[in-house]
C-alpha cells in the first residue's frame, strides 16, 4: 500500500514536501513517481526514481524546483517542491512500478501501485 500526504494550501513562491509511505512491498528495485491531477486535466508525470534512485526523472516545467528522493529505511519516497507556482495546483499521487524498464517511467500505465492521493493548491 501505498500512502501519500503533505500536501496543502501555500502561496505562490512556497514549498511544500510530499510524503508516499510504502508498505507490504519493497520498493528497492521498484521504480517509484509522482504524478498529478489537475481540475478537468488528465493525469500527467512529475517526477521518478528508476530502481537504484541514481537515475532521476522530472517533468520539464519543475525541473529545478521539485526533488524526488527516498529514505529506505523510512520505507517512504519524498517530493520537495520548492517556487510553487498557481499552476502546481493539483492532486498529486504517488505511485510505485515493478519490472517496469527506464523508458516507461513517464507512462501512468506502467505503475502497478497508486497512492490515494493528496491535494496541493497554491494561490497567487
Amino acid at each position: 500500500q501505498l500512502q501519500a500526504s503533505g500536501g496543502g494550501l501555500v502561496q505562490a513562491g512556497g514549498s511544500l514536501r510530499l510524503s508516499c509511505a510504502v508498505s507490504g512491498r519493497t520498493f528497492s528495485n521498484a521504480a517509484m513517481a509522482w504524478f498529478r491531477q489537475a481540475p478537468g486535466k488528465e493525469r500527467e508525470f512529475v517526477a521518478a526514481l528508476f530502481r537504484s534512485a541514481i537515475t532521476t526523472f522530472y517533468k520539464d516545467s519543475v525541473k529545478g524546483r521539485f526533488t524526488i528522493s527516498r529514505d529506505m529505511a523510512k520505507h517512504t519516497v519524498y517530493l520537495q517542491m520548492n517556487s510553487l507556482k498557481p499552476e502546481d495546483t493539483a492532486v498529486y499521487f504517488c505511485a510505485l512500478g515493478t519490472g517496469m524498464i527506464q523508458s516507461t517511467v513517464r507512462r501512468d500505465s506502467a505503475y502497478n501501485y497508486w497512492g490515494q492521493g493528496t491535494q496541493v493548491t497554491v494561490s497567487s
